[in-house]
């Protein structure tokens, strides 16, 4: 089996609630999608999907991975697509960086070897643990009472993980974790999101004034060493996100005990070949993740749904279901929320069919 062509669909994604906020005044209304079809000469198709938060959020912006996707696709045309270890290196020999720009194209990879195998992906990363697994769910900045308010709307659909937008003004992220914590009950878990939006100074200062609360401080500056120095200050459990970026950061993090959980979004790291490497070290390491993306649809979800049902559940500290905020839906059979829980397709590969009439037609052909 060969790669005979590969395709790229865009897909705009307007959101639930009209707009996604968060650190530093960014907001997002649609997010700007894009959808990879890996063709091959046995009539098997893969599907991926790369969709960054915007531009301001990571290195990546989604017109740049339709360019970069442009760019590599050529190089793996008569590629094996079912030899991930192969086509990584392909990716990585014909372009230096740029991670996000190959996470489409290997998660689609994976599509195709489980379709071949009649397996689930899920399967071949190593397995269903249980029957489904918690999801958390992003509460937008807003006023601090409009945010609290959302812990109780957003129990009522089933989720006890919240995750708040802050950095922002310190006295009002203050606000915005206790008024927070005050809605939560037995069981929840709420999570202040800084996004790299503090200065150290400002993090340590919330960091202390909320000490007595129950919550984790997740990424509260640009930097690691920033981050490390907060960790320092702080008796709050502490995750990092925006920092870990591949292997080597992961180990750091673990040598200089800079965190107790780390989120790992697919795209950033590559794809799943690459993220179920980091999955495996946290796992041996002892360190708890929460396992998601940067954004996306159906196929993104699938993605992670795949990923994070197949890793222990004692190190799955959460997960998440984006198709759930956007109002388009690009794939039939796509993992669903039931209660604030979700689970990966049991069909082979990801396990749904794309919507080629929402798709529309390729904006790139190979």
């Amino acid at each position: 089996m060969v790669i005979t062509q590969i395709k790229c669909y865009q897909a705009g994604l307007p959101l639930h609630e009209g707009s996604y906020k968060w650190s530093g005044g960014n907001s997002v209304e649609v997010f700007d999608s894009t959808v990879v079809a890996v063709h091959t000469d046995e009539g098997v198709t893969g599907y991926g999907e790369i969709c960054p938060l915007g531009a301001a959020y990571l290195p990546a912006y989604a017109a740049g991975a339709r360019t970069g996707i442009a760019e590599l696709a050529p190089q793996l045309i008569g590629h094996d697509p079912t030899q991930l270890a192969l086509i990584n290196q392909a990716m990585d020999s014909a372009m230096r960086g740029h991670p996000y720009v190959k996470s489409a194209i290997d998660v689609a990879c994976w599509d195709i070897l489980g379709k071949v195998c009649g397996q689930p992906v899920a399967a071949l990363l190593g397995g269903r643990f249980g029957e489904s697994f918690a999801l958390y769910r992003a509460i937008s900045q807003e006023a601090p009472e409009q945010m609290a308010r959302m812990v109780g709307r957003y129990r009522s659909e089933g989720y006890t993980k919240f995750q708040l937008k802050v950095g922002g003004d310190p006295d009002v992220d203050i606000e915005r974790i206790r008024l927070a914590s005050k809605e939560l009950q037995r069981g929840d878990v709420l999570v202040a999101d800084a996004n790299t939006g503090w200065t150290q100074h400002q993090a340590i200062r919330v960091a202390d004034a909320v000490r007595d609360v129950d919550v984790y401080i997740e990424q509260p500056c640009m930097r690691y060493e920033e981050c490390l120095a907060v960790r320092e200050h702080t008796n709050r459990p502490f995750i990092l996100d925006e920092v870990i970026d591949d292997i080597g950061a992961v180990l750091r993090g673990y040598e200089d005990r800079a965190m107790d959980v780390v989120n790992l979004k697919i795209s950033k790291v590559g794809g799943l070949t690459k993220a179920r490497q980091i999955r495996d070290l946290c796992v041996s390491l002892g360190i708890a993740m929460t396992i998601e993306d940067t954004w996306g649809g159906d196929i993104v979800t699938a993605a992670i749904a795949h990923l994070a049902h197949s890793t222990p559940p004692r190190f799955l500290f959460s997960s998440t279901d984006f198709n759930s905020y956007v109002t388009v839906s690009i794939a039939d059979g796509a993992p669903q929320r039931d209660g604030g829980r979700l689970a990966a397709p049991p069909r082979p590969g990801l396990g749904f069919t794309p919507r080629m009439e929402v798709l529309g037609k390729p904006v790139y052909t190979s």
